[in-house]
């Protein structure tokens, strides 16, 4: 009977540690300085998530604030690697460094691992959480990631309405008096519609040392105001610094959360053909609440379903003129495009570059709707001459590229010229899609006759608009 209770709770313990499959610790730096503790699950779901202590840019407090979330985490299946950075002391460029680092080791190492390289996220404590942030925010498209889960983090870099010694500690006493540098990363000024990942606030409302709403809650109302995705979960009590501790009054709860959050996290298939949506305003969703939800591409990802995996890549203003007023390939928009290396890619710009003060530079339109397409898809760069090869080489490109020409300027607002349009950039989109092999997409006809699913302005497609947009480019794109 003994021998029987004792390797019965020999397989108690067992289990309850199998969650676990392997742990081992990464160099980030060759001094060793800065490490990465890695926690693999036993049975991967193929999510990670990227952990980062608080401790105000002075310390680690990396038990609580880090290791503790390791089994929670694995035992759902996910992968958990603790980032030890290396502290600032004014050089915001070393923690930053690390971070983005230990990002591009999970990524690069996620076939061996057993990890969707696009579902990593980010989970950051305090002051790790304002790193978290700025990660999510300002880290070129391959090192940011997926999702940030922010636990009671600091935002603001103004020490009046933060917590002082972070701030002080991550800008320097001269970059304290920097206004544009503390600006730059009080990251709520950082959030960017589309690009700035899912994120899940929690804090308790009586927090001391990082005010709630100087700080998490800025964050919060940053992205629902860019229409992006977000949550907030404020407890009644705790304080501060409570992180995965058990001692914290409403863990259990906290547990349920962020499970459930998770859980609805949705991450898009491996293999999922990538389409890239490029454009101004109309594709970023100017006029439609929560635009990350309901512009065109959003719905058109409705429409494709999970074989396809469409991201929105608009900016409002833009043009594809390089001498316009505002540029899109200057943008980091065009920079995360490029670097999401999609297989299908609709190009929606020509709308603002109509603008008189624009189109003066329209004999520069065709040589940079070239660039772009040449950019995105080097294999048309350098064509053969000849006939023959040229279509020979052009059937090869596995690439799409669809031109959308612009859809109606029902109203002349803000300079935008229909006259313009259709006599000028519609002519040179046709000529470009003929030399290149690209397919057009003629909303300009399609559209013709929906004036009435268009906001006041005459420009913008409202909500029917751009499910009607959905509707004509996912027709396309089946074909």
């Amino acid at each position: 009977m003994k021998k029987f209770l004792f390797l019965a709770l020999s397989l108690c313990f067992t289990t309850a540690q199998a969650q676990t499959a392997r742990k081992f610790t990464l160099d980030l730096t060759e001094d060793g300085k800065a490490q990465m503790v890695c926690f693999l699950p036993e049975n991967p779901s193929g999510r990670a998530i990227v952990g980062i202590p608080g401790g105000g840019y002075s310390m680690l407090s990396n038990s609580h604030e880090g290791y503790q979330a390791s089994e929670w985490l694995n035992k759902r299946g996910i992968a958990y690697f603790v980032v030890n950075y290396r502290l600032p002391n004014g050089d915001r460029t070393i923690p930053i460094g690390d971070v983005e680092k230990g990002f591009s080791i999970v990524r690069d190492s996620a076939s061996v691992w057993g990890i969707h390289p696009r579902d990593v996220g980010i989970m950051g404590f305090s002051a790790g959480g304002h790193l978290a942030s700025v990660i999510s925010t300002h880290s070129e498209y391959e090192v940011r990631p997926d999702f940030s889960i922010l636990f009671y983090p600091v935002i603001s870099m103004d020490e009046r309405v933060s917590h002082k010694y972070s701030c002080q500690n991550f800008l320097g006493e001269e970059g304290q008096k920097d206004k544009e540098l503390v600006r730059k990363y009080s990251t709520q000024n950082a959030v960017r519609r589309h690009l700035t990942p899912p994120a899940l606030i929690v804090s308790a409302s009586d927090d001391r040392l990082v005010p709630f709403v100087t700080n998490g809650l800025e964050y919060y109302k940053a992205m629902r105001n860019a229409g992006n995705q977000c949550a907030m979960y404020v407890y009644p009590t705790g304080d501060h610094g409570w992180g995965f501790g058990p001692w914290f009054k409403y863990h259990n709860q906290l547990m349920t959360d962020i499970g459930t959050w998770l859980d609805n996290l949705p991450a898009p298939k491996a293999d999922a053909i990538r389409v890239a949506c490029i454009g101004n305003s109309i594709t970023d969703g100017h006029g439609i609440d929560l635009a990350e939800q309901y512009a065109y591409p959003a719905l058109l990802q409705q429409r494709l379903g999970a074989d396809y995996w469409v991201e929105n890549f608009g900016v409002s203003a833009r043009t594809m003129l390089n001498k316009g007023d505002n540029p899109y390939m200057k943008e980091m928009a065009w920079r995360d495009a490029l670097a999401f290396n999609p297989d299908v890619v609709i190009i929606k710009l020509g709308t603002n570059d109509s603008k008189p003060q624009n189109w003066q530079h329209c004999a520069e339109f065709k040589q940079d709707l070239v660039q772009m397409i040449t950019t995105l898809c080097p294999e048309l760069s350098d064509l053969p001459k000849n006939k023959k090869k040229r279509a020979k080489a052009l059937a090869e490109v596995k690439k799409q590229i669809y031109l959308c020409t612009p859809i109606p300027a029902f109203k002349s607002t803000w300079g935008i010229n229909d006259s313009v349009i259709v006599n000028g950039i519609i002519p040179i989109q046709q000529e470009v899609a003929n030399e290149y092999g690209l397919k057009v997409i003629d909303l300009h006809t399609l559209f013709a006759n929906d004036g009435n699913k268009m906001l006041s302005d005459g420009i913008h497609p409202d909500g029917n608009g751009a499910r009607r947009m959905a509707e004509l480019i996912a027709g396309e794109l089946k074909k």
